[in-house]
């Protein structure tokens, strides 16, 4: 065999026993202030269901790893081939360098997996997205690309989401340290990661985004859950806030 077809064909080996045995580290419990997400200059729609309730909805329940860089394939391959191979057939490996994700494109959400689910996510897990207005294209394009590789049976994914947003309210968290929805307050955000840190007992990572006026304003909040997805964790890395200041708002929706 040809050294270069060799070097080819042991690549391809090792990264497809390395992705077959990719293991994530812990998993972003992702939920949304709905307000926030509203009150942009895109706007919303609400789903076809109507309009959500005024209370943090799920986003998605997404594995990650908690040192990014190099995917863990490359590094594997660096090993035997060296670091020249491996820049050549970097493109091979898996596409995000912080998080799995489309581990099994054949694996679609059927709706008979979660029936019995269905009324609490139309309630904690809503699409505000104008594409379709449907919440069933949302879950099934969370779960093609984040469940597929989060190593849980599409029930499971999905109740395990619904039962730590149920365990821990950030609505009733963030109302009983004074945080409330207003379209004229602001709060500072080191009271809000305070917040849902006493009301949790774990740090969370949170994210900010733009009203139409420019002011930063809460937009989702980070919890980090363990790799089975039952219980929240600390936070193994921090992420850019994407608030400028320390002050933010908590719209009103």
């Amino acid at each position: 065999m040809k050294p270069a077809i060799a070097v080819v064909v042991l690549l391809s080996s090792l990264l497809a026993v390395s992705s077959a045995a990719e293991k994530f580290d812990f998993f972003y419990l992702v939920q949304q202030w709905p307000g926030s997400f509203c009150d942009t200059r895109q706007g919303c729609c609400f789903p076809d269901t109507g309009k959500p309730a005024a209370d943090f909805g799920i986003h998605g329940l997404w594995p990650n790893y908690a040192k990014c860089g190099r995917g863990r394939q490359e590094e594997l391959a660096s090993a035997v081939l060296g670091e020249d191979d491996v820049a050549f057939f970097s493109s091979v490996g898996r596409r995000g360098k912080c998080w799995p994700e489309y581990c099994d494109d054949g694996n679609a959400l059927s709706p008979w997996e979660i029936r019995d689910l269905v009324a609490s996510l139309d309630r904690d897990w809503p699409t505000l997205s104008c594409k379709s207005g449907r919440s069933f294209e949302f879950w099934s394009y969370e779960w093609k690309k984040h469940g597929t590789c989060s190593n849980l049976a599409q029930h499971e994914y999905f109740a395990r989401a619904l039962a730590l947003k149920a365990r821990h309210n950030l609505t009733a968290i963030l109302a009983g340290a004074g945080i409330v929805p207003s379209d004229t307050e602001t709060y500072p955000l080191s009271s809000v990661r305070d917040a849902i840190a006493q009301g949790t007992g774990f740090t969370a990572n949170l994210e900010c985004n733009r009203d139409a006026d420019g002011n930063a304003q809460l937009f989702q909040v980070y919890q980090c859950v363990d790799r089975e997805g039952k219980k929240l964790i600390d936070c193994p890395l921090s992420m850019p806030t994407k608030c400028s200041r320390d002050q933010v708002k908590l719209p009103l929706f």
